[in-house]
């Protein structure tokens, strides 16, 4: 069988350092090693100067383009084969490959965390500017205060929370880019609110319905809309009437449109709308789509939507054609789903009962689900597939797992 090009690579890599070695073993003069000192980069990022090229003969810069074109994965490939290509797939400057982010509870606390399903560590995100997140009060001994965030143009976005007076936690979007590793924030709210609809489509942010402090009819009735490259939020049209501000809601972008029901749960009392963005006008959701809405929905590229039965832990997809949601798998780890996102590469990750977090292959046949393995203590609140956050040295990984699965 002809050697793959990772072979190749790695053959040429093993005998330029056999070669090397065999010349030391041969010097008849023995010199103290130098100390190995640290340069920058362009991308800051330390190297050493002895450090061997990504391939033998090629110029750094040629021998990336050739790595970044290795299929099917090439992070997962070349992460094992050595230490240079290992720094390599973390550059800014090499094409990312796709990690799972999460709002992980803690007691009454809330961490910012990224799982590495390469290298299957977990790792805290640098600290958000202080928010006073409230997610438990004595007026609501049953539940926990929601937390809404979603993600848009390869950025997670927190949008609305609770503080402890029982006001809206944010007037400005909170805004985290993996690439720069930043926290900043977005334009601000014409007004704030909390236990809101919220969603992407088309790469827009929409916001609809929700209350302050307290509940107005106007706030319950307001629909904003954010381009993510523009400076200011738009208001579009409104809700009916105030029937979206009971819950936190996620508006599921989808073919153009943002479709949500008001109350999560398998209920009869639930109403659906659906939003179309080019008309700008909101309608009634089919009925064989409010039927089947009976736990959290993900919508994979804004194509085909997904949705997990929390109650009895069917995982279905939505046929248009028919009106009907199509039963693709059940499992008993499905039940009590809470959250759900969905990656390009047609895995969703959900989060389930007891906060844990389960992936879903839904392109592989068999089809295939596990359990990640959760940060000692934590429990998963909310999740999103966003490209990896660059590493500039690799030091010890906050936490390590037995998981591992690529996000692609």
């Amino acid at each position: 069988m002809e050697p793959t090009f990772i072979q190749k690579a790695s053959i040429a890599r093993f005998k330029v350092k056999r070669q090397s070695s065999m010349a030391n073993a041969l010097s008849t003069t023995t010199t103290p090693a130098p100390s190995k000192r640290k340069k920058v980069t362009d991308h800051n990022q330390l190297l050493d100067d002895d450090q061997e090229p990504l391939l033998p003969g090629l110029p750094d810069h040629i021998a990336q383009l050739c790595l970044s074109l290795i299929h099917p994965s090439p992070s997962l490939l070349l992460y094992s084969v050595c230490h240079s290509w290992r720094r390599l797939i973390y550059s800014p400057s090499f094409p990312p490959f796709f990690s799972l982010y999460a709002l992980l509870q803690y007691s009454n606390s809330i961490q910012f965390f990224t799982f590495d399903p390469i290298s299957s560590t977990w790792d805290l995100l640098p600290p958000p500017p202080p928010l006073g997140l409230l997610l438990h009060h004595p007026s609501f001994i049953s539940r926990n205060l929601p937390i809404q965030s979603l993600s848009v143009s390869q950025n997670l976005i927190l949008l609305a929370a609770t503080t402890h007076n029982l006001a809206p936690a944010l007037s400005h979007p909170l805004i985290f880019n993996p690439v720069s590793k930043t926290w900043t924030f977005g334009p601000p709210l014409a007004t704030p609110r909390r236990w809101c609809a919220a969603g992407t489509v088309r790469g827009a942010v929409y916001v609809a319905s929700g209350m302050g402090s307290n509940f107005s009819n106007h706030t319950a009735r307001l629909v904003e809309k954010w381009d993510f490259i523009e400076k200011n939020w738009k208001k579009k049209g409104g809700l009916k009437d105030g029937r979206f501000s009971r819950e936190a809601i996620d508006a599921v972008g989808w073919r153009g449109k943002l479709c949500m029901v008001n109350v999560k749960g398998d209920t009869a009392a639930k109403e659906g709308v659906v939003y179309d963005v080019e008309k700008d006008v909101w309608e009634e959701m089919p009925k064989g789509m409010l039927r089947g809405w009976r736990g959290p929905v993900a919508a994979m590229d804004e194509d085909v939507m997904y949705v997990v039965d929390e109650g009895k832990g069917f995982l279905r997809k939505y046929n248009e054609e028919k009106d009907a949601w199509e039963e693709i798998m059940e499992s008993e780890r499905l039940r009590g789903a809470q959250h759900m996102t969905a990656a390009s590469g047609g895995k969703l990750c959900v989060v389930c009962g007891g906060g844990g977090i389960v992936v879903v292959d839904v392109v592989a046949s068999p089809r295939r689900l596990w359990l990640l393995d959760m940060p000692m203590g934590f429990e998963a609140v909310r999740v999103h597939i966003l490209p990896r956050m660059t590493r500039l040295n690799f030091g010890v990984p906050v936490l390590s797992s037995t998981s591992s699965t690529s996000m692609e």
